[in-house]
């Protein structure tokens, strides 16, 4: 069995860059199924038609978007917030650490309370008590010990022995549930909806690039660049096609109401035997993302706090997420880390315009020896956050209520990808400038700061 060492914010040496392509693509279609973004759809409001294009549309560019992150951090060989050194600076990179922590713990909780909500309907059922916070402290457990694993031996020893087939008894069962939900109904020929395409787009794009602050921690361990792009790209897409297309008919045909999703799993749990498998399958799957926030809550602060050992900080992580999911209301939570998301997708626009302006290729010296801010940089991530909201405003009211008469959408588009695109091009034309400036310097005989 291969042991991993708590690796942690130097570059992962090639005796232990281990994962290959099946490994990088399995790890990553077991993170993409997640059982509650099935009902995503249904803030889509559009036909099925329509809705199934937005998901290509979407699923293609936020996955070649997440692929190309995780090709950067096979690159760098370092945590995806330590990569964020080159671009921003050392103490730039905090901000988005800090950011990233929250938003790694805030979905922790989520996904613990989906996991407990579901054990419990599945222990009402087979033994008469539900004990939802006994099952809380139980994976929260389980999610330590195989945070505790690190990514190559959470991908051999429990991925390949235990998650994908779990997948796979999921997949097959929610496939025959909804498509039996669906009998009878005309959904291909359904009117009056009026949502929009390209918020549908943007929700799919959201979805997938949302992983984009994490990937670097789990591709900094592929064995190639091209094994992390194709293993991250296709492992993700497939569960992204999957979740929104069938989702897309559940929400239809079943009428799932967005604000309730949990309702999802009192539905599933409804059935015989079968439903109960697949609900007990589904319920180990879900393991999957409670670990992977817990260990990147962890290998996030580590670059903050590099001196302490990381299995102190996944151990304090996991309590903290575990003692979230027993005490705190997650909708009074789940607004801001929609405010959260919205800053990583021009944050990567700023590290894809880093990289490609270093060749296309970063060493230690970039990552470890720049300055410790990079004051253009996150400046152009900035303007990026700013579009986005002004496109689209997300989080808790009093943000909202911040952004009321500044944000008219003089057009129907995503949100994405000009904010993207807006960081992308400020941080080229900004690495060009302190090229140049660089360059003047050292010609002036005065020495350029990096």
């Amino acid at each position: 069995m291969d042991k991993t060492p708590s690796w942690g914010i130097e570059p992962v040496p090639e005796r232990l860059r281990v994962l290959g392509l099946l490994d990088t693509f399995l790890l990553w279609g077991n993170l993409g199924i997640s059982l509650l973004v099935l009902v995503l759809p249904a803030y889509f409001d559009l036909s099925l038609d329509r809705a199934l294009l937005a998901m290509v549309v979407g699923g293609l560019i936020g996955n070649a978007l997440l692929a190309l992150a995780g090709m950067i951090g096979a690159d760098g060989r370092v945590p995806t917030m330590v990569l964020q050194r080159a671009p921003l600076g050392q103490r730039g990179s905090y901000i988005a650490t800090v950011l990233n922590v929250l938003q790694c713990l805030g979905w922790a909780i989520f996904e613990l309370i989906v996991i407990a909500t579901a054990a419990g309907l599945l222990s009402e059922k087979l033994l008469g008590f539900q004990g939802r916070w006994l099952w809380t402290l139980l994976f929260g457990g389980l999610a330590t010990a195989l945070a505790f694993l690190g990514p190559v031996g959470f991908v051999r020893r429990y991925v390949r022995k235990v998650a994908v087939w779990a997948v796979v008894a999921s997949l097959v069962y929610l496939t025959w549930w909804i498509l039996d939900g669906a009998g009878g109904h005309s959904l291909w020929s359904e009117k009056g909806h009026q949502g929009s395409f390209w918020v549908a787009v943007d929700i799919v794009i959201a979805v997938t690039v949302s992983w984009a602050p994490l990937v670097a921690d789990y591709t900094r361990f592929t064995r190639s660049r091209k094994a992390a792009f194709l293993g991250v790209g296709l492992g993700y897409l497939l569960p992204t096609f999957f979740q929104f297309g069938f989702g897309s008919v559940l929400v239809l045909s079943r009428g799932v109401d967005p604000a309730h999703p949990e309702l999802i799993l009192t539905a599933i749990a409804g059935g015989g035997l079968a439903a109960a498998l697949a609900l007990l399958a589904l319920t180990v799957d879900e393991t999957d993302e409670a670990f992977a926030d817990v260990y990147s809550t962890a290998v996030s602060l580590q670059n903050l706090l590099p001196r302490v050992p990381q299995r102190l900080l996944i151990g304090l992580s996991a309590a903290l997420a575990t003692g979230g999911a027993l005490l705190i209301d997650f909708r009074q939570y789940e607004a801001f880390l929609f405010l959260l998301g919205s800053f990583f997708v021009p944050l990567l626009g700023v590290l894809v315009a880093d990289w490609l302006l270093r060749g296309a290729r970063y060493d230690p010296q970039d990552i470890f020896a720049g300055p410790a801010v990079r004051p253009f940089q996150v400046a152009a991530w900035l303007v990026g956050f700013g579009l986005y909201q002004w496109l689209s405003p997300a989080g808790p009211s009093w943000w909202l209520d911040l952004w009321e008469g500044a944000s008219p959408r003089p057009i129907d588009f995503s949100a994405s990808l000009p904010s993207f695109a807006a960081a992308f091009v400020l941080a080229l034309l900004a690495g060009a400038l302190e090229r140049a400036l660089s360059s003047r310097l050292a010609e002036a005989g005065v020495g350029a700061g990096g």
